[in-house]
């Protein structure tokens, strides 16, 4: 395991994080969390994927949050929340501390919307009876394990990764001049403005960040979540960017075909961080999936 213990620094009310006024820490089972809450209304949940933070819901927050309460955590061992126990790293294990993370907020999710790796903690969570909300949207949703000679090597190497604190320095050292953020930025297929890039630079800066997000990677069990798909009974929704480089397109239609009834909308000149790129788009299909009738 890697032990770092630089998580970026939270300055009270911090300026140049977006929607500070809107966060608060919340300690549960001994584990310090990162929310951001906007709104009123029902709770609609924003679930980040591997490596990012509340940041990447800015855009998209203060939309939703004109109907709805948002509830946006930083997951284990992402910005400023604390990483899991290691026997609690698994998909199933970061599903239950989601779950109560929303016990103790009284914020029971009335929908979930969750992007790449976001998606796929939200439908654990739903399958193992841990929430249940009314609807499920996955945006550039990572649903399917690795195909091949990366299945076979990924999730061991981000286990032998995160064993030594020497990877995730070494990322954030390197991230420290920008120009690697920005490259690994471009090869998701989006482009993201400056201040969505010094905020990601901020974050990959912090060798906690980066090992969160190894330990995600290493104890990610998609096989047993593409098995159990069939049996969702919650209606599901996937947001695909046509431009997206990090899922390919073509996931989302094995999932429709292997899930009956799910709904699939295409979003055109849009890559991985749709949701970053272009918020007011990614709001206006969400706004049309929100306002259909259960199932």
């Amino acid at each position: 395991m890697t032990r770092v213990s630089d998580r970026p620094a939270w300055p009270m009310h911090d300026p140049a994080w977006p929607h500070a006024q809107a966060s608060r820490f919340v300690e549960v089972d001994g584990q310090r969390w990162h929310v951001q809450v906007m709104g009123q209304g029902p709770a609609l949940w924003l679930l980040h994927g591997t490596g990012a933070a509340s940041h990447s819901w800015r855009g998209l927050m203060p939309m939703l949050a004109q109907h709805h309460t948002v509830v946006v955590p930083d997951l284990p061992g992402h910005g400023f929340s604390d990483a899991l126990p290691d026997n609690a790293r698994s998909l199933p294990g970061m599903a239950r501390a989601v779950a109560r993370l929303a016990t103790s907020l009284a914020l029971p999710p009335h929908v979930v919307v969750g992007h790449s790796a976001g998606a796929a903690l939200a439908l654990r969570a739903v399958l193992d009876g841990e929430l249940a909300p009314r609807q499920v949207i996955g945006i550039n949703a990572a649903l399917l394990p690795f195909d091949g000679v990366a299945g076979l090597l990924f999730p061991p190497l981000a286990r032998l990764f995160t064993r030594s604190s020497l990877v995730p320095r070494l990322v954030a050292g390197r991230a420290r001049d920008g120009s690697a953020v920005q490259r690994l930025v471009a090869s998701t297929g989006s482009q993201l403005d400056t201040t969505g890039l010094a905020l990601y630079t901020r974050l990959i800066a912090s060798p906690a960040h980066v090992a969160g997000a190894l330990a995600m990677m290493a104890n990610w069990d998609l096989d047993r979540l593409w098995h159990d798909l069939p049996r969702l009974a919650t209606p599901l929704a996937l947001l695909v960017g046509e431009r997206d480089a990090t899922v390919p397109p073509a996931q989302a239609h094995r999932v429709v075909a292997r899930l009956s009834g799910t709904a699939l909308i295409t979003l055109q000149h849009l890559g991985h961080l749709a949701h970053e790129e272009d918020p007011a788009t990614v709001y206006q299909a969400l706004v049309g999936l929100l306002a259909r009738p259960p199932g």
